[in-house]
């Protein structure tokens, strides 16, 4: 049996979910994305693929999804406004307290499936302090691994495709075909950065950054040549792949006997 939490009658959800449970939380955000893009683009993708997760994987494993946490950490674009963000202390705070919810259950696996790559340290410190504070087996997956963290981007942006870029845009083209204005799309990426061995997105150097240190408009890297066609074989790869983590996760316990 898998579903949507929220579904659930308040008795229900000790007959419906056990310890064999899997309990995933989206995460997206509500953050500019450039001028050719609305701001609901991760936000739209976590739970767009927290869906096609249900159908593709929900008859395999005991799958329930929680709401998508639609406001997340976006403070690299807290210049802009209409972003809406939480800062780091108050997410992990966010995170605790639904952590503590799903404890109140008898499931033991919680998954964040993140969908902004503002989040992905944050989220890999609350997967270790939910583990410590509330015993709960947890796990950070991503539709795709953000650029900025070395995921792939496209070599026509030099590798720097992070934000509003082809790819994303791509998806989201897919995903809400009428929400993309793609006159005015246009190419943002900082080429001088590609000249860095060791200070560059994806590389052993991190830095603080924000999103208008890039530019004006927003985005980092080159949407001009999206295709919601692409988007759509990034969209049905990213939950391919992510079915068969869901898979391992839903088996995946530490041992027991140490000795």
């Amino acid at each position: 049996m898998s579903g949507r939490l929220a579904d659930l009658s308040g008795p229900e959800v000790a007959s419906a979910i056990g310890a064999d449970s899997v309990v995933l939380l989206p995460v997206g955000a509500i953050e500019q994305h450039g001028p050719h893009l609305p701001m609901s683009v991760d936000a739209v993708i976590a739970d767009e693929v927290a869906s096609a997760l249900l159908e593709t994987v929900g008859d395999d494993i005991d799958l329930w999804l929680l709401p998508t946490l639609t406001v997340s950490k976006s403070n690299e674009h807290a210049w802009s406004p209409g972003t809406l963000w939480l800062s780091a202390g108050t997410m992990l705070r966010v995170l605790d307290d639904l952590a503590s919810c799903v404890a109140t259950t008898s499931a033991r696996r919680l998954v964040l499936l993140n969908a902004h790559g503002g989040n992905s340290s944050l989220l890999s410190v609350a997967c270790r302090d939910i583990r410590v504070k509330h015993g709960l087996l947890t796990f950070l997956v991503h539709p795709w691994t953000p650029p900025a963290s070395g995921g792939p981007s496209t070599e026509e942006e030099l590798g720097m495709g992070i934000h509003g870029s082809r790819n994303e845009t791509s998806v989201f083209a897919h995903l809400r075909p009428g929400e993309v204005d793609m006159s005015r799309a246009v190419r943002r990426v900082p080429e001088w950065l590609a000249e860095n061995r060791w200070v560059r997105f994806g590389g052993p150097v991190q830095f603080g950054w924000t999103s208008r240190d890039f530019g004006p408009d927003g985005h980092i890297g080159d949407p001009t040549g999206a295709d919601p066609e692409l988007g759509k074989k990034l969209f049905e790869d990213s939950v391919v792949a992510l079915a068969d983590q869901l898979r391992e996760i839903s088996r995946f316990d530490f041992p027991h006997d140490l000795t």
